[in-house]
């Protein structure tokens, strides 16, 4: 096949990703010229208006960025206000903590592995297709995501938009016999997850490799979640308080999301991939037994790969989940209080897709002056374009059909979750006659 020397692949609206956006790639005289990955769902100036609430209010307002990852919002918010007033929570407050969020990462790994990712290497258009052929695969990831939803149903109160969640811990921490009640099905689901690693280990992977800067929080000893230090594999280390001055964010024409670079570097990747390179040797034995089978090497520079890092992420997830479970003692009171101060809080944790940072400016009331929140999607976006298009330079021969389906196939190998960016814009609201 001939290369054409002038296309125009436009996906107007992408697939099996979480919100609302387009592609756009442009080829003249058989080079790729322009990529955008174009993020236009409004933005929800989340920012905005929680300017004037009450500091105690963050977590139940930010868990509505996203519905999947909501916990992580909340537990990065929470983490921010009690930098800002000056308290630290650990403890068995903090293992519920990070239970909970264990159980965030089994839905939303299982979600994006089997509905969302999976229909891609088998040649489906989605997993609906994919269930009439492979419908104990389809049922697997069910059970999986089943039992995700479970535990923060037990710890959270829901599994959508969790309402247990507050600045200081938990309203109520949940009795040893609702915990105990799931360590049946967290055992079921662990069997699940291990078939997991090696079914997905046997796709096609195609052969490409990034070289994008990788950052995740690092937590000596453990594999980091729900707190950690960032790092990056290029020997980066900063306190998340310096997160004013070295995740920097711009704005770009074809996106409602900001663009973010680490300062004097260039783009950067997070999430699963970054994690694994950071952190891989603090995996459980079992997890770091499902990599070695599926072949993965210390650092996995193929995006494609990253399906199967997220399966292992799944084995660690629901190992840790069994092991907080059986050592459980429920805090008394669930909650360290909380006394409202003046102070600039920040907070970092993993949500399944990468980094996520807040910031907090209080007044001494408690109430919030300024807010800034950078999800993982935002600051991969850059470096989803570059993957774009260095792969899509090397197979112009492809039809347009075969290339516009694996370039959407590289976007949904960082799970987008693209409801999460768009909400950046200042919004000013002026009382008073119009001018």
């Amino acid at each position: 096949m001939t290369h054409r020397h002038d296309r125009v692949l436009r996906v107007d609206a992408l697939a099996r990703v979480e919100g609302e956006g387009a592609l756009h790639i442009h080829v003249r005289d058989g080079k790729v010229g322009e990529v955008q990955l174009e993020i236009y769902e409004p933005p929800r100036f989340f920012e905005a208006f929680l300017a004037g609430r009450d500091y105690a209010e963050a977590p139940d307002i930010t868990a509505r960025i996203c519905g999947i990852c909501p916990v992580a919002y909340q537990m990065s918010a929470c983490q921010a206000m009690e930098d800002a007033v000056g308290i630290t929570v650990g403890g068995a407050i903090g293992k519920l903590r990070r239970l909970l969020y264990c159980g965030e990462w089994i839905s939303s790994h299982a979600l994006h592995i089997y509905l969302l990712h999976a229909p891609d290497f088998l040649g489906f258009d989605g997993a609906i297709d994919m269930a009439a052929r492979h419908r104990d695969l389809v049922e697997r990831g069910l059970r999986l995501k089943k039992t995700g939803n479970q535990l923060m149903t037990a710890v959270g109160g829901r599994a959508i938009h969790p309402i247990n969640v507050r600045v200081g811990g938990f309203y109520r921490a949940p009795a040893p016999s609702e915990l105990s009640a799931l360590l049946d099905p967290l055992r079921q689901a662990l069997d699940d997850a291990i078939a997991t690693v090696g079914w997905v280990a046997g796709f096609d992977f195609p052969d490409f490799e990034h070289d994008h800067e990788l950052l995740a929080l690092v937590r000596e000893g453990t594999y980091a979640i729900e707190h950690g230090v960032p790092h990056t594999d290029r020997g980066l280390v900063f306190p998340v308080s310096e997160l004013d001055h070295l995740v920097l964010e711009h704005q770009v024409p074809h996106s409602t999301a900001l663009h973010a670079t680490l300062a004097g570097r260039d783009r950067y990747l997070t999430g699963p991939v970054a994690r694994y390179a950071l952190s891989g040797r603090w995996l459980s034995p079992l997890a770091r037994q499902a990599a070695a089978e599926a072949g993965l090497p210390a650092v996995c520079r193929n995006p494609f790969q990253s399906i199967v890092v997220r399966a292992v992420e799944l084995v660690y997830a629901i190992e840790e989940a069994i092991a907080l479970i059986e050592a459980y003692e429920p805090p008394h009171p669930p909650v360290v209080h909380v006394d409202p101060a003046a102070g600039v809080g920040y907070g970092a944790t993993e949500a399944p897709r990468g980094t996520l940072f807040h910031r907090y400016d209080l007044d001494d009331r408690g109430v919030i002056r300024s807010v800034r929140i950078v999800p993982p999607t935002s600051q991969n976006q850059a470096s989803i374009e570059d993957d774009l298009l260095r792969f899509v330079a090397t197979r112009l021969d492809y039809d347009d059909a075969r290339l516009t389906s694996v370039c959407e196939q590289v976007i949904r190998n960082y799970d987008p979750c693209i409801s999460c960016a768009t909400h950046f814009l200042t919004l000013d609201i002026h009382e008073g006659e119009l001018p």
